[in-house]
């Protein structure tokens, strides 16, 4: 394995009744306001903004609500939450929903206190964070990125129609409330693609340097595998309580760092769709569906020994009478199946893209970087081409 320094200050809870078991207590440790920051109101329709406020009330808090944070978080919003937490004097950010609310009080917090351009400094390229960002916390109500557990945010710029992420430790959550019973209130989609998000940050952990054997491709193959598994019983049974806690946590381990340790890392399938989101505004787990499994037939055969291994160990593939090749395109191809297998779009046109918009697939491919950790190493052209491939 590789060298590598480990850290995760965030501290999870996780289980029925955690939020109200443990939210008090927690509430306790900071100032007396709080900014309470959620979508577009789904909490509110499912009760579990009442039981968060009753909660601020009885802990004697001053609540400012920082609402409408959209799927893709962008840079407008960040501007305007760190506005509000300035005008309030915030003391502590509750980040109330899945991943885009995270991502986006996380740049908050950052916002909030730091005097230059977030996004220059920090989001257009890697920074240094010399300052204290506001303390945050989180209360999980979709899984699916595991930015419940990193300092990793993911943010639009529509002025120039760039979306990109960036992992800061700085930024990570004081502590983040996981009760798998809130993530019941999302749609089966929202449900379906928040998991497919989390075996995608599994299968870009996995097909990259080194190859050799390691704890971290161990653990990733039993993740991969307990993924599908439970994946299948939630479509089956969407109030399957082992299933659904157990994608929860799935989702945590697949990017609490654990996994990355000691690997390169090849997250070239989240450039290619973070390009397009920019474009498209489209739901980030649906939009991977699409492109992962066309990206990994055009790195396959540079990766062959590791995507056979993924065949047999994640797929139960049998490798009897058929050559690395053969095998690794079988395990690509099981991830394509099984893509159609949860309903997920297999197409660009399925995702919802028109005629009109194919025009806009030059520029697409034009905004994607070129992941150094990629088993090849892949020209424009060729990005392109994965773009028109996926149409």
């Amino acid at each position: 394995m590789e060298n590598f320094i480990f850290e995760n200050s965030t501290k999870a809870y996780f289980g029925k009744g955690c939020v109200s078991q443990y939210l008090p207590n927690l509430l306790s440790q900071y100032g007396k306001t709080v900014m309470v920051a959620y979508g577009g109101g789904s909490i509110k329709r499912t009760g579990i903004y009442d039981e968060i406020m009753e909660i601020l009330t009885k802990a004697g808090k001053d609540v400012v609500e920082f609402t409408g944070i959209m799927a893709n978080p962008t840079y407008a919003k960040v501007l305007e939450g760190a506005k509000l937490a300035k005008e309030h004097d915030v003391d502590l950010i509750l980040a109330v929903g899945g991943g885009s609310v995270m991502d986006c009080c996380k740049a908050v917090s950052l916002a909030a206190v730091y005097d230059g351009d977030v996004w220059n400094d920090f989001w257009a390229k890697a920074g240094t964070i010399e300052v204290q960002p506001l303390p945050l916390g989180i209360i999980m109500t979709v899984s699916g990125t595991g930015s419940e557990m990193n300092g990793g945010a993911v943010i639009t710029n529509e002025d120039v129609k760039v979306k990109t992420g960036r992992d800061y430790m700085e930024l990570n959550a004081r502590f983040a409330l996981l009760d798998p019973l809130y993530t019941y209130t999302v749609p089966k989609l929202q449900m379906v693609s928040g998991a497919f998000d989390s075996f995608t940050h599994m299968m870009e952990t996995y097909f990259s340097a080194p190859d050799a054997d390691n704890v971290s491709d161990s653990i990733n193959e039993a993740l991969m595998k307990s993924v599908v598994r439970n994946l299948r019983k939630a479509i089956e049974n969407p109030e399957d309580y082992e299933a659904r806690s157990n994608l929860v946590w799935l989702s945590t381990m697949a990017e609490n760092r654990i996994l990355k340790l000691g690997k390169k890392g090849d997250f070239q399938g989240h450039i290619l769709e973070h390009s397009l989101g920019a474009f498209t505004n489209c739901n980030h787990g649906c939009g991977l569906a699409v492109l992962l499994p066309v990206y990994y037939r055009h790195i396959k055969v540079a990766g062959a020994e590791k995507f056979a291994r993924f065949a047999s160990e994640v797929w139960g593939i049998s490798p009897e009478g058929k050559t690395t090749a053969e095998l690794a395109n079988d395990g690509v191809e099981a991830l394509a199946s099984f893509v159609k297998e949860i309903g997920l779009p297999t197409t660009l046109r399925e995702l919802g893209m028109t005629d009109d918009q194919r025009e806009w697939l030059p520029q697409i491919a034009a905004g994607c970087v070129v992941s150094p950790g990629s088993y090849k190493h892949l020209e424009g052209d060729e990005i392109l081409a994965i773009f028109e491939e996926a149409w």
